[in-house]
């Protein structure tokens, strides 16, 4: 199908959603005014200049900038959160050395929230392309007030553009190495009075970055995304607001990532897939409640379905001559998950208004299912017995929680405030599988209390925070029974910061230190569970006695002049784990995985006013150990440049981008196991990033 018609196809579809009725949707656009940014994901929409936590805001200009597809090109803007590879796009996320590792083992319960819009997509970060989106919201830290379970070490948002009612539209097009293109378009209108309509499809592709030598092609590893969002908003006055947004993002990526010599150059004869199709909508609404308060309704549900193959072997017939050595692996997920929230809440604190409040009930759910595939077969010419497995297995996951959460807020002598926020969340799970039935349920309680003083200096706060995560299952039908549960994880966090911006605006600042404290983490680990059979090398979640989290966070922005900005950032942090047991044996203490002790990334800015513009972004961080303890391999510190220049007037726009210009070999991803007959010696495999890319992005607005 030709992307014309795709794109036609799917904004038709779209259409046609808001043919059903409609039941209510989202209060405050974003940006509340011109220049402020409002944080969104906090339990009350704050100024992020008064936000007493810390956060970091990647704006439109950061998300559009030429050649940016998916958040995985911004997320070296925000230090202290890392990904884990081994996918075609990140799916999961580490904030301050918290998150998860791998994309299917493991109940969907995970460390960092992620949501777009309002949808839930907690561990399915794939669908985060980078179309038509104004704002992302990072905030770091326990977020067990806000979010419960799933936000135990921080919550990442996505909001998309919202509508202006404008009559007005923009087309664009991409065209770099690998063979990249892409093409999109947006459409906003006015709908009524009071409400506007906003339309949006782009599809972009990509060879991938690899060469697969055996079958003589650049595309086993390819991507190839399509995104579509439609968002409506009605806005009759402050107390009565309806915003509605529909999201349908198909990426149908393949998966041939990793190479016996560790280079981008693979000999899989069976390359893999990576794919992710997904629809949600999310529905908010305003409305007056009793006296000064106000209602807050908000409801999503999401639909996702992915597919994750892969060779096992990572090799062909030849590679393994004069042994017979082939593997293939595949998992089909499927997963619908539908949230409801109310919420009643009070004005905010003004210089009238001492005590605010707010109190709300959240209920969510979930089912998944995964279905796995897995088999090969290995000879040795030498001994006359042929090694042979044949896999096949679902399992079925699925979790009712129920949360209630309040917070309130005082304004004290001397400027300081204090706010408390709590959270009482119950998950009642069940998991299926051939041969196991288990019923997981656990009630944990969140919360925090901060004392902040916003003033001339800047704002100053001072907070405790108490995060937890539900125990579950491991959903893996291979695993034995002994390996299937594991129990609920908390943290204890102590954070001080300070965020000033001067009046003017050229500057602004900000510092965080902070200390995290977790009981009976979960961690990932490993064992293989047949020796030789590559596809019984299983990943499972357990218990360990406790981390420790500590570090701190700055950035600077400055503006020097109205043409130039310069901007860096700074994550400090070492995340150690103790307590982990294997066989018996308690292992020494060490760092976590995906938890490298410093990243930076710095920027050098130009705009001209006669539209001509430049960048330079310069980002980096230290090694990091790809898995826990005892595995002892880690990846090297790299540093990364980009740079960017073109010219934009009202109309039109022009850019040229260079990702990764220095060319630097670095790894997302690494795996330590026995792969390679005959004596499968262990050996450290890793997933390459991506290596230098650059290209050329046109914008036509009308």
């Amino acid at each position: 199908m030709s992307l014309f018609r795709l794109s036609r196809a799917i904004v038709g579809a779209l259409l046609s959603a808001f043919a059903a009725p409609i039941v209510a949707a989202n209060p405050t656009p974003v940006l509340a005014a011109e220049g402020e940014v409002i944080i969104v994901a906090s339990l009350r929409r704050t100024p992020a200049n008064k936000l007493a936590a810390s956060a970091v805001v990647l704006d439109q200009t950061t998300l559009q900038a030429p050649g940016a597809q998916h958040f995985a090109d911004a997320m070296a803007q925000v230090p202290n959160l890392n990904f884990a590879g081994a996918s075609s796009r990140p799916r999961y996320f580490q904030v301050r050395g918290i998150g998860e590792l791998e994309q299917y083992e493991g109940a969907p319960n995970p460390s960092v929230g992620f949501l777009v819009d309002g949808m839930d997509f907690s561990g399915l970060g794939m669908v985060a392309t980078l179309f038509d989106v104004g704002q992302i919201e990072v905030l770091r830290g326990p977020q067990g007030a806000r979010y419960g379970a799933n936000a135990l070490g921080g919550l990442i948002n996505v909001s998309s553009r919202a509508p202006e009612g404008s009559d007005s539209g923009e087309v664009s097009a991409t065209l770099g190495t690998a063979g990249t293109y892409g093409a999109g378009a947006v459409y906003d209108l006015a709908t009524g009075a009071n409400s506007a309509l906003r339309l949006g499809v782009q599809q972009q592709r990509s060879d991938g970055f690899r060469r697969n030598a055996f079958l003589g092609r650049n595309d086993t590893n390819g991507r190839n995304e399509t995104t579509a969002r439609a968002r409506w908003q009605w806005n009759y006055d402050d107390e009565h607001q309806v915003d509605v947004t529909v999201l349908h993002a198909d990426l149908d990526n393949r998966y041939d990532a990793f190479a016996i010599d560790n280079t981008r150059t693979t000999l899989s004869d069976k390359p893999g897939r990576d794919a992710q199709r997904a629809t949600g909508i999310s529905v908010r609404a305003l409305l007056p409640g009793p006296g000064e308060a106000k209602w807050s309704l908000a409801a999503a549900h999401i639909d996702s379905h992915s597919v994750h193959a892969y060779d096992g072997d990572w090799g062909n017939a030849s590679s393994w001559a004069p042994y017979t050595y082939d593997y293939t692996y595949q998992a089909n997920r499927d997963r619908q998950n539908t949230t409801f929230e109310a919420r009643l809440e009070s004005p905010a604190l003004l210089d009238d208004r001492r005590f605010a409040w707010l109190v709300g009930a959240w209920h969510s759910q979930l089912r998944e299912s995964i279905r796995e595939r897995s088999g090969g077969i290995y000879a040795d010419p030498v001994y006359p017995d042929v090694f042979t497995s044949d896999f096949a297995g679902t399992s079925r996951y699925s979790a009712n929680t129920t949360a209630v959460f309040g917070q309130v807020d005082a304004a004290l002598p001397a400027g300081w405030q204090a706010s408390l926020g709590l959270r009482h969340e119950r998950r009642a799970a069940d998991f299926v599988a051939s041969d196991t039935t288990l019923s997981p349920t656990n009630t944990q309680s969140g919360g925090h209390f901060t004392l902040s003083r916003p003033g001339d200096y800047g704002t100053l706060w001072l907070s405790a925070s108490r995060g937890y995560k539900a125990g579950g299952v491991n959903p893996s039908p291979q695993l034995p029974a002994r390996l299937r549960e594991f129990g609920p994880e908390s943290v204890r966090g102590l954070e001080i910061g300070w965020r000033r911006s001067s009046e003017d605006e050229r500057w602004q600042a900000e510092a965080v230190l902070f200390d995290l404290r977790r009981q009976h983490l979960q961690v990932r680990t490993n064992e293989q569970l047949v020796a030789g059979d590559p596809n019984t090398f299983v990943f499972f979640t357990d218990n360990a006695a406790s981390g420790h989290h500590r570090g701190l966070e700055t950035s600077l922005r400055w503006r020097p002049t109205t043409e130039l900005e310069a901007g860096l950032s700074l994550g400090l942090l070492r995340a150690e784990l103790a307590g982990v047991v294997r066989d018996g044996t308690a292992l020494p203490t060490r760092d976590a995985p995906h938890a490298p002790r410093w990243q930076f990334a710095t920027h050098l800015a130009w705009q001209n006013p006669a539209g001509f513009h430049a960048r330079l972004d310069f980002t980096g961080m230290d090694a990091f150990y790809f898995g826990n303890v005892p595995e002892h391999f880690r990846s090297h510190a790299y540093s990364l440049l980009g740079l960017q220049a073109g010219w934009r007037s009202e109309k039109l726009e022009a850019g040229l981008y260079v990702r990764n210009a220095l060319n630097r070999q670095y790894t997302v991803r690494g795996f330590s196991f026995g792969n390679e007959p005959p004596d499968f010696a262990e050996k450290l495999y890793t997933q390459l990033g991506d290596p230098r890319e650059g290209g050329v992005t046109l914008r036509w607005r009308f």
